[in-house]
């Protein structure tokens, strides 16, 4: 009987070590993934080798999601300055079938449209499988990647954990001092956060 309850303990450890190593870190390279998008066509992070790309998870019926989209236009508003600079702005979702914030392409479009939404591409995935491999807990959830595919910062899009749009002004946007600092070659103050907001649904 110990002996099984420590091969179920080791299996257990071994089952933990994988799920770990699955998640990405700073500095580590981005997993490659190819994803549906919303114009109906496929996009692949591999495709953008040679430029800075911002991953945006999201979900249009999280709270914290319209605190940047319908109560304050943030969001679309740091897509149009940073895409404007040759920077890639992949929005990514991933909720399953029949959770919050899940739609198929032909609505993401139409639904981005309504939002504002001034990204490169707006990725369904649906299965989970991008989000589990880069270890997103939360929407909005932020990794930035450098042209060499590292990931230079992850985790909250700013420093105010709050789904109140008035606290927007009062935030270091982490995502947007992340980029100033490396595009022009500076360290990053705040490399890694942690994420708020909204569960992914997967």
């Amino acid at each position: 009987m110990k002996t099984i309850r420590n091969l179920l303990l080791a299996a257990s450890i071994f089952s933990l070590a994988l799920t770990a190593s699955a998640k990405v870190d700073v500095g580590q390279t981005a997993p490659d993934f190819t994803l549906p998008a919303a114009d109906g066509k496929e996009y692949s992070l591999d495709q953008y080798k040679g430029k800075w790309v911002v991953l945006e998870w999201t979900n249009y019926g999280c709270p914290f999601v319209k605190k940047f989209y319908d109560q304050s236009g943030k969001m679309p508003e740091l897509q149009k300055e940073w895409t404007g600079k040759d920077v890639v702005w992949l929005s990514i979702c991933s909720s399953a079938p029949d959770k919050q914030g899940h739609m198929d392409v032909a609505d993401a479009q139409a639904t981005n449209d309504e939002k504002g939404w001034s990204g490169t591409a707006y990725l369904v995935d649906e299965t989970g499988k991008v989000g589990k491999e880069y270890g997103a807990t939360n929407t909005p959830q932020m990794y930035v990647i450098n042209p060499d595919g590292k990931i230079v910062y992850m985790g909250a899009i700013d420093s105010k954990r709050s789904a109140n749009p008035d606290d927007i002004a009062k935030s270091d946007n982490y995502v947007d001092l992340a980029l100033t600092a490396a595009m022009e070659g500076k360290n990053i103050t705040t490399p890694k956060s942690k994420p708020y907001g909204c569960g992914v649904k997967y």
